[in-house]
């Protein structure tokens, strides 16, 4: 933070210096000094009288660049100019805009001032040298007419744009701010300043900017849109609730506000009651969008289409509940919204018969065909496939292409890249006549849910990248674990379970760095007991809270450290009062935005907390790579035994606890007894490898694959 307002104090200073003035319109050329002096004073004419005739000139600075003459001579050229222009022209340019000349302007300087200038103009004969070393190429430009033409508003609303796009959100607010103070503006600029302030985590900024936008725009989807989903991610379910139903009224023939008015579920709930009260809710409001829901003329097929194109139903599966009814009945409305839509992909397909030595073909269609925790596990399966009988086909549907993406294409015979364009993806998919589809998640993308609400494959299966039902009635089977599933787990799916060897995955073994970093790096004491708890918020059920406090009553030297934001710590605050204790002094919330500081804080940890119901399964996978201890309590659906799965394959089953009083000793035994903790981690380094890069569990898949396309020839 002191470096950034150091260099933020530095830029300030040179724009001074320069007298680069944010209160200006700053337009710049690039003359070329070594044409003749005739041509020379002709151009500058036409530019210096362009812009002082303009009807804004008096807020504006000409910045005019002399690298390649000396400052007298360029003085000497621009005082014959204004003296023509007085004669000829009886033109005082005096009055008009400023004019300011920059001299021979270093790379730091350039950078310093390139936030504040709004346009350049073209001449016929420029310095291209000087203007490729300003590096001001990608500014607005305009021709001498153009600018003649360009009203003040859009000359600041281009520069406020670039600045956008370039994510230089401080500039970017004072040019968007600048420009509302001359006019009113539009939805698309309030939408962008609110886009500036909460890459800045600027949120109360960010709220009323998007309900000043509202008061203005009652009709502008993309406000109400960005206003209610940010509401839930932050806590205010009721108000998101409020605002989905305000936006109804203004928007009532838009099907993505239906959704949000009736479907709207907390990221995070305050108490256990919250639980139960939004889950009958969202069951009551099911129902009703349901039965509102129609699809007779194209345009309500599209607003549905649309709608379920923007949201999926993530947060219903948080709240610890077998889910498949529910599941089945929203399923079965997405299908039909896909069928109104896409009657011509919902017809069932016959299984391509295979001619002798032709192998058979799967598809792994995702938008997270990149480093992401619900696809990273896939490239196991791809990286062991058995060629000799299968032909990989992989869909990547994001746009978001890393070093993962470059794994999934050279592990696939045939790779494409259809960034949403969901007609595009699914005509592709049709056309390469696939055996089996395979979605590596379900619920998390909308296109991803929309396309798997159609019948692309003859057999089409979802594996466990977002562990819950689908309730589709186009997916086949499920592709889950035999060490995370329990006995009666049948029960929670609509599509066949399929339990796959092991844990089902061949997950990379991470690479681990040795330890770069102390805890002080992280304002954390070298003699506390480190509890890393790594959750996203969401994934906390405040019936759970109380365990922190439990724990820190028996460890004194207790530090809960916490990565995924604040939202919790009213809970905690709570929890922790319950017993008498302050959170505060036990609860850190860290912000670590590099995989290198993550990994360092599992490396400099004592114990990793699993969360109850819903498991850790990257987190976890990473925490054992860094021999970290894990405190796991299986829950009673699969999303629950991630981790319960991992310590049992690896051998390790003394920190799995029964319930959450035995949570609780082994937390407090790991946090207090070294000798015994000592020897888990000896036990975890001893059988790491044993789950990582597992084979077994892709030939177990690949034996899956062979029968149901023998059974279904």
């Amino acid at each position: 933070m002191k470096a950034t307002n150091l260099n933020t104090q530095v830029e300030e200073s040179i724009r001074d210096s320069l007298a680069v003035k944010q209160e200006n319109i700053n337009i710049v050329i690039f003359p070329d000094w070594s044409q003749s002096e005739e041509s020379l004073i002709l151009e500058l004419e036409q530019v210096i009288k362009v812009v002082v005739t303009h009807p804004d000139s008096k807020q504006m600075m000409l910045l005019i660049d002399i690298n390649g003459i000396f400052e007298d001579d360029a003085n000497f050229v621009l005082s014959a100019v204004v003296m023509n222009l007085l004669i000829a022209e009886n033109l005082d340019v005096t009055a008009g805009c400023e004019i300011s000349l920059l001299g021979n302007l270093d790379e730091i300087e350039w950078k310093a001032i390139v936030s504040r200038i709004h346009a350049r103009i073209i001449l016929e004969y420029e310095n291209l040298e000087a203007l490729k070393f300003s590096s001001l190429e990608n500014i607005p430009t305009y021709d001498l007419a153009g600018f003649s033409a360009a009203a003040l508003g859009q000359l600041i609303f281009d520069l406020s744009n670039r600045l956008f796009l370039q994510k230089r959100w401080q500039d970017a607010i004072a040019h968007y701010q600048k420009l509302l103070e001359l006019q009113r503006g539009d939805a698309d600029i309030y939408w962008r300043l609110s886009q500036c302030y909460i890459n800045l985590n600027l949120l109360d900024e960010y709220f009323s900017t998007l309900q000043e936008g509202i008061k203005l725009y009652p009709q502008a989807g993309q406000l109400h849109f960005s206003l209610i989903i940010d509401l839930g991610r932050n806590g205010c379910t009721q108000e998101a609730i409020t605002s989905a139903e305000k936006a109804c009224q203004f928007l009532p023939d838009d099907y993505t506000f239906q959704i949000l008015k009736y479907l709207t579920v907390p990221t995070i709930y305050h108490n256990q009651e919250e639980i139960a009260f939004y889950r009958q809710r969202y069951t009551q409001g099911l129902q009703d969008l349901i039965q509102q829901t129609s699809l007779k003329t194209p345009q309500e097929q599209n607003s549905a289409l649309a709608g379920i194109g923007r949201l999926t139903n993530f947060y219903l599966s948080y709240q610890a509940q077998n889910d498949i009814d529910l599941q089945r009945q929203y399923g079965k409305l997405v299908h039909e919204i896909m069928t109104a839509n896409f009657p011509q992909w919902v017809v069932p397909l016959s299984m391509p018969r295979l001619k002798d030595n032709q192998k058979i073909r799967i598809g792994y269609a995702s938008n997270y065909l990149h480093s992401y925790s619900g696809t990273l596990w896939l490239t196991g399966w791809l990286r062991y496939c058995d060629r000799q009988n299968f032909e990989i086909y992989c869909y990547y549907t994001g746009n978001e292409p890393d070093a993962v993406t470059q794994e999934f294409q050279n592990y696939s015979d045939v790779f494409h890249h259809i960034p949403y364009n969901l007609s595009a993806a699914c005509e592709q998919i049709i056309a390469d006549k696939l055996h089996i589809l395979v979605f590596p998640e379900i619920g998390m993308n909308p296109q991803t849910m929309q396309m798997a609400g159609l019948r692309l494959a003859p057999v089409q299966c979802v594996a466990w990248g977002h562990p819950v039902t689908t309730g589709l009635p186009t997916i086949d089977y499920f592709l889950s674990s035999e060490l995370m599933e329990a006995e009666n787990a049948q029960e929670h799916y609509s599509e066949k379970l399929i339990r796959l060897p092991n844990i089902g995955v061949s997950y990379p073994k991470p690479y681990i760095p040795p330890v770069v970093k102390n805890r002080s790096d992280f304002q954390l004491l070298d003699d506390s007991v480190i509890y890393l708890s790594c959750q996203a918020p969401f994934k906390y059920l405040p019936q759970y809270d109380f365990i922190f406090a439990e724990i820190a009553l028996r460890v004194p030297q207790a530090k809960f450290v916490f990565l995924r934001g604040t939202l919790l710590k009213p809970r905690l605050q709570h929890a922790f009062a319950a017993v008498g204790l302050n959170s505060e002094d036990y609860c850190v919330f860290l912000s670590i935005p590099e995989r290198l500081d993550y990994l360092m804080i599992n490396l400099l940890s004592d114990v990793y907390l699993d969360t109850f119901t819903w498991s850790g399964g990257n987190t976890s996978l990473e925490a054992i790579a860094c021999h970290l201890p894990i405190v796991t309590c299986p829950g009673e659906f699969m999303r629950g035994r991630h981790t319960d799965s991992f310590l049992k394959m690896l051998g390790v089953t003394d920190t799995i606890a029964k319930n959450e009083a035995e949570y609780i000793e082994i937390a407090v035994k790991l946090g207090l007894d070294p000798a015994w903790k000592s020897s888990i981690i000896e036990k975890m380094s001893q059988n790491c490898d044993r789950l990582f890069d597992d084979k077994v569990c892709v030939t177990g898949l690949e034996a899956f694959y062979k029968q149901v396309v023998e059974t279904s020839s």
